[in-house]
């Protein structure tokens, strides 16, 4: 019951502050109106025109707010706050100007300061519409995904060969096609059974029956070629020492043929 009680409380705090504000805010925004626009009239703008001076004044101090609002988290925001500084001491020093002032005519110096808040207002103004924009364009873009770090493996002797394709398992084949009841199709086949009697008998379609009728032995299925491991280098102590082919040696002279002597022989 206290709790309910406390948390009623705290919404009529809020919405009482509330309320006032908005009171005491029109209240400021109706004697600072009225206040610049006779500070305009002092300054020799005509008063038909008069009413524009506290709406550029006012109109600049509300976008700036505005915006240092939206842009909370972004760089731009100090600008409008700055904006928003000069534009409330503008605002204070025109109404503290028109007080001391009494409705008598501005000196010159007063009226030109006067004169020239417009065209800087209109300055300032454009340049914020500008970074509004640009910090809209911004955050519009969308930030690229982070990419995954990939783990890559290191590179060694082992892994740099190219490896071999998997051969297929027999297993599997003899799954598929089991030799008994391609038999027993062979064999009732034989005995004048069609093709749709015996798929119905083995379970099995017609078209498998038929393929175990006159296929009986599956054709094995082809394996794929390894891809050739690169080789080896062997080793330096293992290699042969190449050896230099041998010349045959030449005479540094021909050998000369002994000629045939006479000997003389005697007889007894």
């Amino acid at each position: 019951m206290a709790a309910d009680q406390q948390s009623a409380g705290m919404r009529w705090a809020r919405w009482s502050a509330v309320i006032i504000i908005v009171i005491i805010g029109t209240a400021a925004f109706v004697l600072s109106f009225a206040a610049l626009r006779d500070l305009a009239i002092l300054a020799n703008t005509p008063k038909q025109w008069a009413w524009l001076f506290p709406v550029i004044v006012d109109g600049t101090i509300i976008q700036a707010t505005i915006s240092a609002l939206v842009l909370a988290a972004c760089p731009e925001r100090r600008w409008f706050l700055w904006v928003l500084g000069i534009g409330a001491m503008v605002s204070i020093a025109g109404n503290s100007l028109h007080a001391v002032a009494a409705g008598r005519i501005l000196p010159w110096w007063a009226a030109a300061l006067v004169a020239a808040i417009a065209p800087i207002s209109l300055l300032v103004d454009t340049h914020g519409l500008a970074m509004l924009f640009r910090a809209a364009q911004r955050n519009s873009i969308p930030l690229p995904e982070p990419v995954a770090d990939v783990a890559v493996a290191p590179v060694t002797a082992a892994t740099a060969s190219v490896a071999a394709p998997a051969v297929p398992r027999r297993g599997a084949v003899s799954a598929r096609r089991d030799p008994a009841k391609v038999a027993r199709a062979v064999t009732m086949h034989d005995d004048g059974k069609t093709y749709a009697e015996i798929g119905k008998a083995l379970g099995v379609s017609a078209r498998t029956a038929a393929n175990y009728v006159r296929n009986p032995s599956p054709k094995p299925a082809p394996v794929a070629a390894a891809a050739p491991v690169p080789a080896a280098p062997i080793p330096v102590s293992a290699q042969r020492p190449v050896m230099a082919p041998i010349r045959p040696i030449h005479p540094a002279r021909p050998v000369q043929q002994a000629l045939p002597i006479a000997v003389p022989v005697r007889s007894n």
